[in-house]
C-alpha cells in the first residue's frame, strides 16, 4: 500500500507540474498576443506585402464578410504571438520531460529541439522572402484580360499559412533523417540508395503544396532534396559504435537463476 501511495503521489505531482507549465506557456502566448494587438493591422499589411506589391496599379485586397477586417488581423497577431513565444513554450516542454530522460537522450533531444525550431523559422522565412514574390507575381501576370485581381483577406491568410506550414515542415527533413538513423529504423546506406525516390517525392510534394507554376514547385523540391542530403551528411557523422553503446544502456540487466 505504501508503494501504491507513493506512486499516486508521484503521478499527482507530475500532473501538477504539467498543469503549471501549460499555464506558463499559455500565459506567455497571451501576453505576447496582447502586446501585438495594437499592431495587428500592420502585421497583416506586412504579411500581405508580397501580394500587394505585385498587384496591378490600383489593385487591392477585399473583405467579403462583415467581421473579417476585425478577426483576420487578430488571427495574424495570434499566430505571430505563438511563433514569438514558441522558444519559451518549448523550454517549458523541455523542463517537464528532461528529468525522465537518460543523459545520452538529453544530449540528443536538446539539439534536436533547438535545430527543429530554427529550421521551421528558416522554412517560413524562405517561403515569405523567396517563394511568395515568384508565386504572386505568377498569379498577377496570368490573370485574363479584363479580370481585376482582388483577393479576400481571409482566403489569403489561409493560403499563406498553408505555404508556411509546408515549407516549415519541409525544412525539418534533416531532423527527421537524423532521428530515423539514431532510432535504427534506417542506416546511411539505405538513405543514400533512396536518393532517386526522394527527388521524385520532393517534386510531388512541391506540386501538391505550392502554386501551379514550375518555379514555386522547384523552390520547394530543391531545398527539400538538399536538406535530405544534409541529413545524410549529419547522420554519417554519427559513430555506429557510439549508437550501439547508447542503445545497450537502455537494455535491462540480465538476471541469473
Amino acid at each position: 500500500m505504501i508503494g501504491e501511495s507513493e506512486a499516486v503521489q508521484e503521478f499527482v505531482s507530475h500532473l501538477i507540474e504539467l498543469r503549471t507549465r501549460l499555464i506558463r506557456a499559455v500565459v506567455a502566448i497571451f501576453v505576447v498576443f496582447v502586446a501585438l494587438l495594437p499592431f495587428a493591422n500592420r502585421l497583416y499589411t506586412w504579411l500581405a506585402y508580397p501580394l500587394l506589391s505585385r498587384m496591378p496599379l490600383g489593385g487591392h485586397m477585399i473583405a467579403t464578410e462583415v467581421t473579417t477586417p476585425f478577426f483576420v488581423p487578430m488571427k495574424v497577431a495570434g499566430l505571430v504571438a505563438l511563433l514569438v513565444a514558441l522558444p519559451y513554450v518549448l523550454a517549458q516542454v523541455w523542463g517537464f520531460v528532461a528529468p525522465g530522460l537518460y543523459d545520452h537522450e538529453k544530449r540528443l533531444a536538446f539539439p534536436l529541439i533547438v535545430s527543429s525550431t530554427l529550421l521551421f523559422y528558416v522554412g517560413m522565412a524562405f517561403a515569405y522572402f523567396a517563394v511568395f514574390p515568384f508565386a504572386f507575381g505568377f498569379f498577377a501576370n496570368t490573370a485574363p484580360q479584363g479580370v481585376e485581381m482582388m483577393t479576400d483577406i481571409d482566403k489569403y491568410l489561409s493560403f499563406v499559412m498553408t505555404l508556411f506550414l509546408a515549407f516549415g515542415l519541409a525544412f525539418e527533413t534533416p531532423v527527421a533523417v537524423v532521428l530515423l538513423v539514431r532510432m535504427g529504423v534506417l542506416n546511411v546506406a539505405q538513405l543514400r540508395s533512396a536518393r532517386r525516390y526522394v527527388v521524385v517525392s520532393a517534386f510531388v510534394v512541391g506540386a501538391i503544396f505550392t502554386p501551379p507554376d514550375a518555379v514555386s514547385q522547384t523552390m520547394l523540391a530543391v531545398p527539400l532534396w538538399l536538406l535530405y542530403e544534409v541529413g545524410i551528411l549529419v547522420s554519417s557523422r554519427i559513430s555506429p559504435k557510439k549508437v550501439s553503446e547508447e542503445n545497450e544502456t537502455l537494455k535491462l540487466p540480465s538476471t541469473e537463476a
